[in-house]
């Protein structure tokens, strides 16, 4: 069988490497070191004849492998996909962490595209049993055992998610629209009446008479008070009634009332809604501290300017805007630094400029300038580097001109740094945001079919030795090649808890909390599992949206079973 040769062959995806044993030895503990070990021959592929190990993977990729272990420096393929690299290192033993760093911001750029992509995920409503995108309910379904009996569910599992939907996603369906319009239509018109509200032409100045008594005198005084023309509150009542209708509804509809509190356009909703109630709830009482309480709800109005962040649900450049901000915190920060220590020294630096020209009988030197104290400065160095001007403050001397002029010239520098990183946030975030809405709809979902004769996952009656033999395991790992993908590697038992599957485990896993559809009570023999990829039959990885998901462990059930193990075999048999 040739084990005493110094050389050994590898035919990865039908393309031949041929490399020294010593050098799969460099790295140790990882599966090509393993074909090293004088029982390779017997736990891997190996064709005799050819004189070569055989693995069904990526031939370009393995490439970059095999290099790491002849130059001991891992890169990353720029015409191959983050995650598919990423399943190969899994399936080969080697770290991520171990990426140059010259590769490792392109290895990372799939996970942080997957990260915008969920952030922009929506909820999808239910498809009816009927539904083609899963095959028809009567055909792929039934034969999985994956029917669910409609009359189970009661009517909170039938219009929950509908209802939510209805209100969250106004792509979800055309009545989704509609609603999506009217709260938009609401939107505008309290803003409007918002602003028509401090227009002169819709208030009235009203003179009333008050009797005040001070000690034992009792005087009459004249009170003016600004009141706004009746109509623009009955609209504003109108829209309120909408508001409250829709928040309402969101709140009893809504799969996760902790979430629902935490998010800000939430809270928002409620702020704005709360002081209408509150000065109609007022309105009526005549004492001076309901009168003051009143005075300040009215002047808290501009809450209700807080409504327009509500149209980042229905206009995706919003949400854009939103997760460009938020992804360019550390940009902003460093914008504020550098403006912050530019202020505080072209601050300095104009007001000993300008005591240079002060007249000998001037005392503090400041009668001829406008920058009294250093403070003052301030104001004139951030409109000076922001490259606004407004031209209240300037200075008079040929030396706080000089000032001036390398203020300017360093705060366009000081500002056109970090901006670049921000319009590239932006771009990145726009395209994902584009990319997902015209991303067309997978109708033709993959459901396997049941394993035929000569399949590795056939089995007859009670001799499928994955039943006797084998159960599954759970692991928890956050890692993404952690140590149950070492284990597995090793063809050891994975460092996990026996678990029996839960209903929701049993039942196909989606790609994350916003696409669990199709829950189903119970699983026959096969488990469907969309995302999984299988790495030489022994671990199957399951991706969600968080990027932490389970591992199914399956031993060494295809040794015993004497079969060679199929990399792309996409159902777990659990009899």
């Amino acid at each position: 069988c040739g084990q005493g040769v110094e050389k050994i062959v590898i035919n990865c995806g039908g393309v031949r490497h041929e490399t020294y044993r010593s050098t799969l030895k460099t790295l140790p503990g990882t599966r090509l070191s393993w074909l090293t070990e004088p029982d390779a021959f017997s736990n891997f592929d190996y064709d005799p004849k050819l004189d070569e190990f055989f693995f069904d993977r990526h031939p370009s990729v393995f490439s970059f492998i095999l290099n790491y272990y002849r130059t001991g420096k891992l890169h990353c393929p720029n015409d191959v996909c983050g995650p598919l690299f990423e399943e190969e290192l899994a399936f080969w033993g080697i770290d991520e962490t171990d990426v140059e760093a010259c590769c490792w911001m392109n290895y990372r750029q799939h996970r942080d595209a997957e990260e915008a992509l969920d952030s922009f995920e929506t909820p999808e409503p239910d498809a009816p049993d009927d539904d083609p995108a899963l095959g028809g309910a009567d055909g792929d379904l039934k034969r999985l055992c994956l029917q669910e009996d409609a009359r189970r569910a009661g009517w909170w599992k039938t219009w929950q998610p509908k209802i939510w939907a209805l209100f969250e996603d106004p792509y979800s369906s055309k009545y989704a629209r509609y609603v999506a319009f009217g709260s938009l239509f609401f939107i505008l018109i309290s803003i409007s009446t918002f602003c028509m509200e401090t227009h002169e032409a819709f208030n009235t100045i009203l003179n009333k008479t008050e009797n005040v008594t001070v000690g034992n005198l009792t005087r009459e005084e004249i009170v003016y008070e600004v009141v706004t023309d009746s109509w623009l509150t009955y609209v504003e009542g109108v829209c309120v009634i909408w508001f409250t209708i829709e928040v309402l509804l969101r709140v009893i509809f809504c799969p996760d009332k902790v979430e629902f509190f935490k998010s800000t356009l939430n809270i928002i909703d409620f702020v704005a809604i709360l002081p209408f109630y509150l000065e109609v709830g007022l309105s009526g009482l005549s004492s001076k501290a309901a009168k003051d309480v009143l005075g300040f709800l009215r002047v808290v109005r501009f809450v209700r300017i807080l409504r327009i962040f509500k149209l980042t649900r229905h206009f995706v450049g919003l949400r854009v805007l939103g997760h460009t901000l938020r992804a360019s915190t550390n940009e902003f920060l460093l914008l504020i630094i550098f403006l912050a220590l530019g202020v505080l020294i072209f601050a300095t630096m104009i007001y000993y400029a300008e005591r240079i020209g002060a007249h000998p009988d001037d005392p503090a030197a400041n009668a001829h300038t406008n920058f009294k104290n250093i403070p003052i400065g301030f104001w004139w160095a951030v409109v000076t580097m922001t490259t606004l001007g407004y031209g209240d403050m300037y200075p008079e001397t040929w030396s706080g001109m000089l000032v001036g002029a390398l203020c300017a010239l360093a705060g366009v520098l000081t500002i056109a740094m970090p901006v670049p990183v921000i319009v590239n946030n932006f771009g990145m975030y726009y395209s994902l945001a584009m990319a997902k809405q015209k991303l067309p709809k997978k109708k033709n979902k993959h459901i396997p079919r049941a394993p035929q004769p000569g399949s590795p996952n056939y089995c007859l009656g009670g001799d499928c030795p994955l039943a006797q033999e084998e159960i599954i395991e759970i692991n928890r790992d956050s890692k993404q090649n952690g140590d149950a993908a070492s284990a597995a590697l090793a063809n050891e038992d994975c460092p996990t808890i026996d678990q029996v599957l839960s209903p929701d485990e049993r039942s196909p896993i989606g790609r994350g909390p916003t696409r669990e559809r199709y829950q189903q009570d119970r699983a026959c023999f096969l488990l469907n599992t969309r995302e999984f990829r299988a790495t030489d039959g022994n671990v199957r990885k399951g991706t969600s949206g968080n990027r932490r998901g389970k591992r199914f462990c399956f031993g060494r059930s295809a040794e015993r079973t004497g079969r060679r193990p199929h990399a792309r075999t996409r159902s777990a048999l659990v009899c």
